[in-house]
């Protein structure tokens, strides 16, 4: 194979023979030798006499370059000359196919493994020998797999799937050297995220040592997303990119949480521009704090992978707080104020609210703490109870107030008043107190024990310097140590804690200003109050710092495309694992837990930014994902070579006087033409008829403008391919009729819209069917397809394969192009048809949508739950209509009819019934997208009718 640029010659060889078209150009101008003169006087008698036939004594030059052109192309045809010609691996040896396989690669993965399967049937088809290798996967015992017949990993190279981790580069390139020998050299099919993820060695450089390499790069580097902040009451996530030099690019992001029903539910969207040059933009949120809180992760619309997720946690988290104290410190000193430290150390990462017990419990607050409150009454006994056991969580502190009361309800138990256990204290409190270190104290002030493994407070250090000076005692008990969170050097019970219902109520024996300890003062009594998840980290650093010293279980993990999964079997791990920050298969991205406390694990930190890989070897071929139609040149050669010879004979009539043409215009005509096929790009001879033409501008998309505004126009979305872009229109056309004639909707010719050009605005629904092979649309295009979408339109797209169920996209070649297609759509939630959804009776009355298949599910936007509680948003947009419709069926061809009425496709057995239902099932689609959901009150008619014959 020779290649000069893109184009290539199959059969470089035959070109030798253009070399000898000098020599064919000497021979055809040789001329006989001229002829001798012999004088005979019977010539007079011809004087006069014209011969039509004529012999030119030389033959023209632009004949003779008219023959040679001919030629030339014969030999450009014969060998074979190839544009874009596609790599194939029926070589001899090992092929070993490189898959980095992280989380970088998950936005493309579909076509990762389109490309690995070709390969994989070319090596299997010429017998070789192949290994597989995921990078993003340990490699068993630091080798690679053995090479085993290509037939053998199909099932394999099928079920793999991405991890939401980097690839690890550098263990595979320790084993290369091993691989290379074992296999005595090797060529190598390198599919690369295209990002550097810290690697130190030079994989490529060893594969290229090993033999041939091809890489294969992303046609797009995946974004990512650092971990979610607080800014100014807003939730900022910062976007980054490796490529500044891409230009400008719009991102789009998604603050999602769990809605009432469980299900998740976007609660913001936020876009941003990369400008030029930038490698970061922030996406903020500005949400009220009900809404904030219940964020779970931010999300990069998209963008599917684990890196354009970033998970939030209670670093983001504010609480609501509310405080109260036993005594009115509007006028005392700060440092003497029950609720200064308190306030101070809240503040910062929560919403505190002060008041009254009744305020402050309407104001549905997280947690409240009580500040030496010791006597209330029965109605605020009872309130904050009730409220407790539904899930709050209730603080309390000591002080001489709390001592004095229980000291009162002690006497009247022994007085033979009510007695029990107090439901707002974790233990029974013995009356008085304790003093120590005083005047009239034998002891010392007491320091805090370490804390217990079993605490909330494990593994936070404990201050030297701390003192408790006086304290509440508890009334010993069988429970009082399985209750104990933190207690004296003594083994007295510094902080208790119990469960009451749902909710929590925790008690320190001491105050919360610096009266009887020196714990307020500390950073410990911050980082305690961050351990009973009554403030937010600062920082998910601060966070991390925290991690070590305690086992962390996961709660929640990604997978390659950004998805919750459960974690499995997956095992707790050690903190300073979880601080490297670095995930992998033993520590994946997801939010893990300790206790109480909850942290989420991303792939990226507040400092990570990502960076394009290095250049490939010079020696290996280099690809993008996406690749140029591979066009053969060999048809187009050969029918210009026979239209030339055509001329020729024609312009050799000419000379010859055959021809009634004047000699100079069949010169002109025969110089004109084959100018006209040296000038015509060769492109344009071998143009497919699938290939779009250029549109003029202006002018066809005028008058498709000037046609959809004039009248109801349904249109569809040409995929390129002309056998599905015809039976999309003959579905259209059909439907469009069946609706003049049983409607009042009278729709004209349906039009084909090119994404990239066509304006959207002016259709009600476009129809999109699924080519596997459809490219995907640009962004611009996806731009003006999110704001169809949102501006009332509908998108009904068909992947036409009979295979949609709840797995869609992943079963067949158009389920996966669906996700692939749609994945940059900004789509609610969708769930399959209800049985009482509105669509079942916009005009038909039907129970199921058939079209030239039967079966399967239809997919459209989850209903939103009628109570709007929590203060959590649903979507109310396009009156009720869905912006999507998602299906299998292939309607198209069910609806289908040429200029003549009659049928296309063969739909059914039934003798027309299930045409008859899908065509209903069109004009019910066409009734809901144009009028909206006012017959949704129809959904309730069977009730009423059951009632009235009651």
């Amino acid at each position: 194979m020779l290649s000069i640029g893109s184009i290539a010659f199959l059969n470089p060889w035959l070109l030798l023979a253009l070399a000898a078209l000098p020599a064919l150009w000497w021979l055809l101008r040789a001329t006989p030798p001229a002829p001798r003169r012999i004088s005979f006087p019977g010539v007079r008698l011809l004087l006069g006499l014209q011969d039509p036939e004529r012999m030119p004594d030389r033959t023209p030059w632009w004949l003779l370059l008219l023959r040679l052109l001919a030629v030339a192309a014969a030999i450009l045809a014969f060998a074979r000359p190839v544009e874009n010609p596609q790599r194939e691996f029926g070589g001899d040896g090992a092929l070993v196919l490189a898959m980095d396989g992280g989380w970088a690669s998950a936005p493309d993965w579909e076509a990762r493994r389109e490309r690995a399967l070709e390969a994989l049937e070319q090596a299997e088809r010429a017998g070789r020998p192949v290994v597989v290798v995921n990078l993003a996967e340990p490699l068993p015992g630091g080798e690679p797999p053995a090479a085993r017949p290509a037939g053998d990993w199909r099932g394999a190279l099928e079920a793999m799937a991405p991890r939401p981790w980097a690839p690890d580069r550098d263990a595979f390139a320790d084993a290369v050297e091993g691989l290379d020998e074992t296999l005595g050299g090797f060529e190598t099919l390198w599919l690369t995220d295209g990002l550097s993820h810290g690697d130190i060695g030079d994989l490529g450089e060893l594969l290229a040592d090993a033999g041939p390499l091809t890489v294969v790069g992303p046609d797009r580097l995946a974004l990512a997303l650092r971990p979610p902040r607080l800014e100014g009451g807003a939730l900022v996530a910062t976007a980054l990119r490796a490529d500044p030099a891409a230009g400008p690019r719009t991102v789009t992001a998604a603050a999602i949480g769990r809605g009432p029903e469980g299900a998740d539910r976007r609660l913001a969207v936020a876009e941003a521009e990369f400008r030029e040059g930038a490698e970061t933009v922030d996406l903020a949120f500005d949400l009220p704090l009900e809404l904030r809180n219940q964020v779970e992760r931010v999300s990069i619309l998209g963008e599917t992978s684990a890196g354009g997720v970033a998970l939030a946690d209670d670093a983001v988290r504010r609480k609501r707080v509310g405080l109260i104290s036993g005594e009115d410190d509007a006028g005392s000193r700060p440092l003497t104020s029950s609720l200064h430290f308190l306030r101070k150390a809240l503040q910062p990462t929560a919403e505190v609210v002060e008041g009254t017990l009744s305020e402050i419990i309407e104001a549905r607050p997280d947690a409240i703490i009580l500040a030496d409150l010791g006597v209330m009454t029965d109605e605020q006994r009872t309130a904050l109870t009730a409220w407790m056991e539904e899930g709050g969580l209730l603080v309390r502190f000591a002080g001489a107030r709390t001592a004095r009361a229980e000291t009162e309800a002690l006497r009247d138990a022994a007085s033979g008043g009510p007695t029990g256990e107090d439901p707002l204290l974790p233990v029974r409190l013995r009356a008085g107190g304790r003093a120590v270190g005083g005047a009239m104290s034998w002891e010392a002030p007491q320091g805090i024990r370490p804390f217990a493994d079993s605490s909330v407070f494990a593994g936070l250090p404990v201050p030297a310097d701390i003192d408790v000076r006086r304290q509440v005692l508890a009334q010993p008990g069988p429970d009082l140590a399985e209750r104990t969170q933190a207690a004296l050097a003594d083994g007295t019970p510094l902080v208790t804690a119990a469960d009451r219902g749902d909710g929590r109520v925790v008690l320190f024996h001491v105050t919360a200003n610096a009266e009887w300890s020196s714990l307020p003062l500390s950073g410990l009594f911050v980082q305690m109050l961050e351990r009973l998840a009554l403030a937010a980290s600062v920082s998910p650093e601060a966070t991390l710092e925290q991690l070590e010293g305690a086992i962390w279980t996961p709660v929640t993990v990604l997978d390659g495309y950004g998805r919750p999964a459960d974690p499995g079997r997956l095992r707790g791990v050690q903190g300073a694992r979880l601080a490297e920050v670095r995930p992998g298969p033993d520590a994946p991205p997801g939010v893990w837990r300790s206790g109480e406390r909850t942290v989420a694990i991303n792939l990226s930190d507040a400092e990570s930014e990502l960076v394009p890989a290095g250049a490939p070897p010079a020696s290996a071929r280099v690809e993008s994902m996406t690749r140029a139609v591979e066009r053969d040149y060999k048809g187009a050669l050969l029918a210009a070579a026979l239209l030339l010879l055509a001329l020729d004979a024609v312009a050799a009539l000419a000379v010859a006087g055959r021809l009634r043409l004047p000699r100079r215009a069949a010169a002109g005509l025969a110089l004109a033409l084959a100018a006209g096929l040296a000038a015509a790009p060769p492109g344009a001879l071998a143009q497919s008829a699938g290939e779009r033409a250029v549109r003029a501008p202006g002018s066809a998309a005028d008058e498709k403008a000037l046609a959809a505004t004039v009248d109801t126009v349904l249109a569809y979305v040409m995929t390129g391919d002309p056998e599905v872009d015809r039976i999309s229109e003959a579905g259209l056309r059909g439907l469009s009729r069946v609706l003049t004639s049983r409607t009042a909707v009278e729709p004209a010719e349906p039009i084909g819209v090119d994404l990239e050009s066509d304006e959207l605005a002016f259709y009600p629904l476009l129809y999109w069917p699924i080519s596997a092979d459809m490219p995907t649309p640009s962004d611009a295009a996806y731009a003006k397809l999110n704001q169809f979408t949102r501006t009332g339109g509908m998108i009904v797209f068909d992947t036409r394969d009979a295979h949609l169920a709840s797995g869609f996209g992943t079963g067949t070649p158009e389920g996966r192009a669906l996700r692939r297609l749609a994945a940059p759509l900004d789509l609610p939630p969708l769930e399959p048809a209800p049985a009482d959804h509105v669509l079942t009776r916009t005009f038909y009355l039907l129970q199921s949508y058939p079209g030239r298949w039967r079966g399967g599910e239809v997919w459209l936007e989850a209903a939103a739950d009628a109570s709007e509680t929590d203060g959590t948003p649903f979507r109310h947009l396009n009156d009720g209509v869905s912006p999507v419709v998602i299906g299998a069926a292939d309607w198209a061809s069910a609806w289908a009819v040429d200029d003549d009425g009659q049928f296309v496709v063969p739909v059914g057995r039934d003798g027309g019934r299930q045409r008859e239902m899908a065509f209903r099932f069109g004009v019910n689609l066409v009734m809901y997208v144009l009028t909206g959901s006012y017959k949704s009150d129809q959904v309730h008619v069977p009730a009423l009718l059951e009632r009235l014959g009651n």
